[in-house]
């Protein structure tokens, strides 16, 4: 890994779903950068593995279980964080799912809850959670992750892409809600071969169809999100709030 900074000296975040994939990667980062991190995921065994790996890279990190859309599980993720640790000053929300294939016309109503749930409702929810202690620190930052589909939702996975498109709506929405003392701001993701996205790494020929449509020729990695999560999160980042940055290698006719 390239030299980094350590921007995240003395702070605390909490990040949603990260025991693999994109959400371990910012935790990392976060981590690597000074901050203490709070980790969860749905199940303890995958928190506890991935705590001993943060604090095998000399990470200051704490694992709480919280599936996103449970209640309960949710309060706590805030309330041990400040037991643990007194405060917050960085809230990612990353968790997200993708439970269909169906077109929107045939998605079935049980998925279509789920997918508003997890994706979107729960986003809501955790910020509520939060808010109280992030506004007590001047420069705290919220993160959500979004992604490409949000920009142009693919036919396959067109109501996963749509929640997506509405965390682009809710940064917006919050930025004028949480400011001055908290920024809000999203980044959305390209193509990223993690077992979330196992359509990717199992087809070749999808694969090589989505770096032909890149610019920078390859695909994703969760090195590549961390980053562009940090720099949001960070200082660095003081004077940008209710945006999106879209880190897809210049995937060809994601926005203008």
């Amino acid at each position: 890994m390239e030299k980094i900074g350590k921007r995240f000296t003395g702070k605390v975040a909490i990040v949603t779903a990260s025991t693999q994939g994109i959400g371990f990667g910012i935790a990392q980062r976060l981590g690597l950068e000074g901050a203490s991190v709070v980790i969860s995921s749905r199940k303890q065994k995958n928190v506890d593995e991935a705590v001993e790996n943060l604090k095998s890279k000399g990470i200051e990190a704490y694992g709480v279980v919280c599936h996103v859309s449970n209640p309960q599980q949710r309060k706590n993720l805030i309330q041990e964080t400040i037991q643990k640790y007194g405060k917050i000053d960085v809230l990612v929300s990353n968790a997200a799912v993708n439970p269909s294939v169906d077109s929107i016309l045939e998605t079935k109503e049980s998925v279509l809850d789920k997918l508003w749930e997890i994706n979107v409702k729960a986003s809501i929810l955790i910020v509520q959670e939060a808010a109280p202690y992030l506004v007590r620190n001047e420069g705290s930052s919220i993160v959500f992750v979004s992604s490409i589909a949000g920009y142009q939702p693919d036919a396959n996975m067109a109501m996963y892409g749509v929640t997506k498109t509405a965390l682009l709506g809710l940064s917006k929405a919050l930025a004028q809600t949480m400011a001055p003392k908290t920024r809000v701001n999203c980044v959305a993701p390209g193509f990223v071969p993690t077992h979330f996205a196992s359509f990717i790494t199992e087809n070749k020929d999808v694969r090589n169809m989505i770096v032909g449509r890149t610019l920078l020729n390859r695909l994703g990695t969760v090195e590549d999100m961390a980053a562009a999560t940090a720099f949001l999160a960070s200082d660095d980042a003081s004077y940008i709030t209710g945006e999106t940055i879209v880190v897809s290698g210049g995937v060809l006719g994601s926005r203008l």
